[in-house]
């Protein structure tokens, strides 16, 4: 018998290890692409202002407990859009090689953490997406692009490929 469902395309770059030092964007989406986290208010005029609604507010709060699990890692730039995070983690070298956590276990736990903990402020089924946007940040300028994005994304929202009016 077929296998019905579309291959998943896997997104990581072959043969790279993620557990490297080095800087990695990192895009994760609500399921669903639900306004979850922030909504953006203003505009035209007047400047965006990004405001966290609790799920979001949570969210910022185990992004940055995130530090102290992972020694390595360094939260440098982030956003919590509406409906999805921007984040750059910098993870610097490891102390033990033999607790070496790559990007997708820092991810996994940042999501399951998030998750458990929106879920004491009320009852949620699933909060994000299966997966999650990665880009290995390669020098300076790339760096800053990725960077001046994130800074510029809530003024941006409405041209916004996750854009949702929800």
């Amino acid at each position: 018998m077929e296998n019905c469902f579309p291959k998943r395309k896997h997104p990581r770059l072959k043969n790279f290890d993620y557990s490297n030092a080095g800087a990695y964007y990192i895009t994760i989406c609500a399921h669903n692409r639900r306004c979850l986290f922030s909504k953006i208010v203003g505009g035209g005029d007047n400047p965006a202002q990004l405001i966290y609604l609790p799920f979001g507010k949570v969210a910022e709060e185990q992004l940055h407990l995130l530090e102290n699990r992972y020694p390595s890692l360094k939260i440098d730039q982030y956003v919590i859009m509406p409906n999805h995070i921007h984040v750059i983690f910098t993870l610097g070298e490891q102390v033990k090689l033999d607790c070496k956590p790559s990007i997708c276990d820092i991810v996994c736990a940042y999501k399951s953490l998030t998750t458990k903990a929106c879920k004491q402020l009320r009852p949620i089924d699933k909060l994000f997406q299966t997966s999650f946007y990665e880009h290995v940040i390669r020098g300076s300028r790339d760096y800053d692009e990725i960077a001046e994005y994130i800074a510029n994304n809530p003024k941006q929202w409405e041209l916004d490929h996750l854009y949702s009016k929800e």
